[in-house]
């Protein structure tokens, strides 16, 4: 079955946006990494640093890409091909990375907002420690869910086009 240009669009929102977001929670695994040597007064201005825009890329870049994954599902699962697995399974994994930003990484930006930077609270290494571990699960998730977004895209064209074009007539070889 032929899907229209609206899947087409979904897929192409899905990889761009997708690669965005995947880009920048690789990043900013990289400086949570890199902080990790540096004493609480460092961390903790970095920390507002990066909560003064960065959640904005990351909505921006998140929503759009579970919205067209999830437009790729239906449209796979009303054609019931075998196109339907890739970004189901896509779209459970920016769903789970979703859900573990709302109930890990956003109460803890929230808190960490309202950090002194010259007297960081006490607990401040385990606060960063539980906000690393969620964020390189959310940065996994999000590596498998943008592969496996891509092998789809790729899968589908192969599979989408392989009979779109009629064979050419062979050239007749009488003048």
């Amino acid at each position: 079955m032929k899907q229209g240009p609206l899947f087409s669009i979904a897929r192409w929102i899905g990889l761009i946006f997708g690669g965005v977001f995947t880009g920048f929670l690789v990043c900013v695994l990289v400086l949570e990494t890199s902080l990790r040597d540096y004493d609480a007064k460092v961390y903790a201005q970095v920390r507002q640093v990066e909560l003064d825009s960065l959640d904005t890329l990351a909505s921006a870049t998140l929503i759009p890409t579970i919205i067209a994954t999830a437009i790729l599902v239906f449209g796979a699962w009303k054609a019931k091909g075998k196109d339907l697995y890739l970004p189901l399974a896509a779209l459970a994994l920016l769903l789970l990375i979703l859900i573990l930003t709302i109930v890990v990484n956003l109460p803890i930006n929230a808190d960490q907002k309202d950090w002194t930077v010259t007297s960081p609270p006490s607990d401040w290494a385990d606060v960063r420690d539980k906000w690393q571990t969620s964020h390189a699960v959310r940065t996994v998730a999000s590596l498998v869910a943008f592969g496996l977004l891509a092998f789809s895209a790729i899968t589908h064209r192969v599979t989408g086009t392989a009979s779109a074009a009629p064979a050419p007539a062979p050239l007749s070889t009488r003048s």
